[in-house]
């Protein structure tokens, strides 16, 4: 297993990889703010800020569609906002029988609804976006410079840095359980639902108990090179001009949606 499997970043020679990762990160954190704080039905503000993600992906260099493919797989789990259909009072436009209560579909409800999904779809690709032009070390670090606390971000880096090595450990696990569960032809392995229960349960014990001893191990050796609690980059991250422009930029753009959007 390698970085590559779980690394979302993406070589290329544009503007936006250039940046500093501080205005990335910033820049993402307030659109994502701003588009919570958009009221119920702001066509035009959502559509404004679909164009802003759009630019933001020509500026990649990644493709118009970059971001879109990969944001659909998130809508599903914005459907767990599907009560708002019903539990918001307004004007029915449906009703339907669920078992022995008559539910009924109002207007207010199915705009908040929509505007949910929306909001959830414009977020996840600039989220999206934030991770395919920023190096996870960089962005880290950039967390760092705008005073996250250094706990937070120590274990966010060492999460990222040793989740392949637990993918490891998880496999090696299910080849051991499947080498001693062995099955004639025809027939399915292991014993029935509570042996299963079990072996996942002694298999999940085995995992905590490796990542802690592993952790142990890793975080003397750490301490024995110099470690100190504070990651080192190689980067330097100062801002430039650009990088103020583009700040700023980005901050008017994203004032404009919210003005579009109680118009």
């Amino acid at each position: 297993m390698h970085f590559d499997a779980f690394d979302r970043y993406h070589e290329k020679e544009s503007f936006l990889h250039c940046l500093d990762p501080r205005v990335k990160a910033v820049v993402t954190v307030i659109f994502i703010v701003s588009n919570a704080l958009l009221p119920d039905g702001a066509w035009f503000a959502f559509v404004f800020g679909w164009l802003f993600l759009i630019a933001a992906n020509l500026l990649s260099r990644l493709g118009i569609g970059f971001t879109l493919k990969r944001s659909i797989i998130a809508l599903p789990f914005a459907l767990i906002a599907i009560t708002v259909l019903i539990s918001i009072p307004g004007e029915p436009l449906f009703t339907f029988q669920f078992f022995s209560s008559q539910l009924a579909v109002t207007d207010a409800g199915a705009l908040r609804f929509v505007s949910i999904l929306i909001r959830s779809w414009l977020s996840v690709q600039m989220a999206i976006l934030l991770v395919a032009v920023t190096r996870f070390p960089d962005l880290i670090h950039a967390l760092e410079h705008l005073y996250v606390p250094a706990i937070l971000t120590t274990i966010i880096a060492f999460l990222y840095r040793y989740l392949f090595v637990l993918t490891d450990e998880v496999f090696r696990l299910i080849r051991a359980r499947e080498s001693r569960s062995g099955a004639a032809p025809g027939s399915r392995s292991g014993g029935g639902v509570v042996w299963r229960a079990k072996v996942a349960g002694n298999m999940a014990g085995q995992l905590f108990l490796r990542s802690y001893e592993r952790s142990d191990r890793i975080y003397h050796a750490m301490v024995a090179r110099g470690y100190a609690g504070h990651l080192y980059t190689l980067n330097p991250h100062e801002m430039k001009s650009a990088d103020y422009f583009a700040t700023a930029f980005a901050v008017v753009i994203i004032s404009l949606t919210q003005v579009l959007g109680r118009l």
